[in-house]
């Protein structure tokens, strides 16, 4: 079952129990993919619907960070609520442990391939990371990531 069929059935469930701000939540979500499926004119896959998702939450971290900036917890708190609902539909997380061992076998990689990497290859290592953290079916924070890449980088 794709992301935005789980997305549908539970917006009926969500109904049917009356969970308005859920509901709400939902629609948006639901709406966001279908929005890209109708710019792109076929059905979305898996890692689309996924980087939509990840995009909605990117926003929604910024927005709990404002309103706590403005001092306004109960639009935090309803943007944190939010985050919750849709981290459900996400593929699992990779943990900082699994993160950190890819980075050490990308630059690894990277080494056998040439000179020891050093800082400037930057991007480089970045890409190579980040196609390893897909292919592994996983996700990743890229702030995380990137500041794993920066150290080892750096040793």
């Amino acid at each position: 079952m794709s992301i935005g069929e789980r997305i549908e059935a539970d917006i009926v469930t969500a109904m049917k129990a009356r969970q308005e701000h859920r509901v709400t939540t939902l629609r948006m979500v639901k709406s966001a993919l279908k929005s890209k499926e109708i710019d792109k004119r076929q059905p979305l896959t898996d890692a689309e619907e996924t980087a939509i998702l990840s995009t909605l939450l990117k926003q929604r971290r910024e927005s709990v960070e404002s309103f706590t900036k403005g001092n306004r917890p109960e639009l935090a708190a309803k943007e944190q609520t939010e985050i919750e609902m849709i981290e459900a539909y996400m593929p699992q997380s990779a943990s900082e442990e699994q993160v950190r061992e890819m980075v050490q076998m990308a630059i690894a990689h990277m080494a056998a391939e040439g000179a020891k990497p050093g800082p400037r290859d930057m991007g480089a290592a970045m890409k190579l990371v980040q196609q390893r953290i897909l292919a592994s079916g996983m996700r990743a924070d890229g702030k995380m990531v990137s500041e794993m890449v920066k150290a080892e980088l750096g040793k």
